[in-house]
């Protein structure tokens, strides 16, 4: 059945418009970008049949154009809104982290290093620059790897750091395995940045890693 024959409270776009669009679905908030569905399957239904073969969500986003637009019933126009949606979404996070309340909301700003990096398919070690208050300069991503890892020069990271005039820093990479557990290379290298930017005294307030879940350093007691 189409979904304009569907009662009007159970309809996506109305429901968002009465309840708010966290009472949607994935399957739901994704139908509204697909808008309409395919001989004998609803927006709704080739929702849930993508968030099934994608895997979730998230799998769906970070597909590439050739095998999104592959699928019956997508094409470049849903490929494109798609991504400008989760472009608007990490850009309305980098506005949250703004210079002036960045650790007044600290979950905030995990939300926001995880958009920034968990869907990089090789690791991002990058730095959150704050001032003498601690409110954000910039976040700069640094080091590029491959999905093994990435080589971390405290050289650079210190160099960067005085240039943007930074007090103190929140180090954050994140894990393409989706596993945010430590290793040892992350417990060292966090040790050998600590004593770099110690020597011009700049502070290591945490080091972030990012995977499906956030794992944060100073919570285990390593910073």
């Amino acid at each position: 059945m189409a979904i304009s024959h569907w009662p009007s409270a159970e309809r996506p776009r109305e429901k968002l418009i009465a309840r708010g669009a966290k009472s949607l679905s994935d399957a739901e908030l994704l139908a509204i970008f697909l808008r309409s569905g395919i001989a004998g399957c609803s927006a709704v239904d080739l929702a849930r049949e993508l968030l099934r073969d994608f895997g979730s969500l998230r799998g769906v986003l970070a597909a590439d154009a050739a095998r999104f637009c592959a699928r019956k019933g997508l094409g470049p126009v849903v490929f494109v809104q798609l991504q400008a949606a989760l472009e608007i979404a990490q850009r309305h996070f980098a506005e949250s982290v703004s210079r002036g309340d960045c650790l007044t909301r600290p979950a905030q700003t995990m939300h926001y290093l995880r958009a920034r990096l968990r869907d990089y398919d090789h690791e991002v070690f990058a730095c959150l620059m704050l001032d003498n208050r601690n409110r954000v300069i910039a976040l700069r991503e640094l080091f590029r790897g491959t999905i093994d890892g990435a080589s971390v020069y405290p050289r650079e990271v210190v160099k960067q750091a005085l240039a943007d005039n930074a007090a103190a820093v929140i180090l954050a990479h994140n894990h393409p395995s989706g596993i945010a557990e430590p290793s040892q290379a992350d417990i060292r290298i966090t040790e050998r940045l600590q004593q770099a930017l110690a020597l011009v005294d700049i502070r290591v307030l945490d080091h972030v890693i990012v995977g499906d879940e956030i794992t944060c350093l100073s919570e285990r007691g390593l910073i």
